[in-house]
């Protein structure tokens, strides 16, 4: 009987190791996040799930249309899911938001994009563990103006801004510009990547993880 609850005892232990070793991965950002729909497995956060394996438990939070910008048309601040990744305490946050912000309505607001990025990874981080991690993506280029959205933005002011911002948060920067940056055909309408471009982020941004 002793020897048996002994087996029992292990195997629970070794149950809920199992479990607590499992690192939740909050993927934040707009349409390119969300993909042809957060449960689908093209969009690149559930292709990087396949990826990454058991050990890690991705959810993607992205939302259509939304900016980092407090004072942007559609913030991404006041969506549900701004709540959910805090309910979610991931263990890693990939955040990658500012394409919409560089349409024009959106842009106006520049000086105040550092300090609104600043705060919202500070807000996240309030429900995250001591030693979780932050990742900060510079976007995918955008290869032609669409939607309101601007190329000249988005590859040259933008993009330095991002790299300044990783550092001030002490967070890890990923570049998805330069991979996809001479695969203007894997975006086929000059913004969003297509199922091919979602894959090479996936791979690109797990690579990181792993690290």
């Amino acid at each position: 009987m002793k020897k048996t609850y002994l087996i029992l005892t292990f195997a629970l232990i070794c149950s809920f190791s199992f479990a607590q070793s499992t690192l939740k991965v909050a993927c934040v950002g707009n349409s390119i996040t969300q993909g042809p729909g957060r449960d689908n497995p093209d969009s690149w956060p559930l292709q990087m799930q396949e990826i990454l394996g058991d050990g890690y438990e991705v959810g993607n939070f992205g939302v259509s249309g939304r900016t980092l910008l407090r004072k942007g048309d559609y913030p991404y601040w006041n969506e549900p899911q701004f709540q959910q990744v805090k309910d979610f305490s991931p263990d890693i946050l990939v955040i990658m938001l500012g394409t919409n912000d560089s349409k024009p309505q959106n842009w106006k607001y520049a000086s105040e994009f550092r300090q609104d990025y600043l705060d919202m990874i500070a807000e996240f981080r309030k429900t995250m563990p001591v030693d979780g991690k932050v990742y900060v993506i510079m976007p995918v280029p955008v290869t032609k103006d669409n939607f309101g959205i601007t190329a000249s933005v988005m590859n040259n002011e933008q993009r330095m801004m991002i790299v300044d911002i990783a550092q001030a948060a002490n967070a890890e920067l990923i570049d998805l510009y330069t991979p996809l940056m001479d695969k203007a055909e894997l975006l086929p309408d000059g913004v969003h990547p297509n199922v091919e471009g979602l894959g090479i982020m996936a791979e690109v941004i797990a690579r990181a993880i792993r690290l």
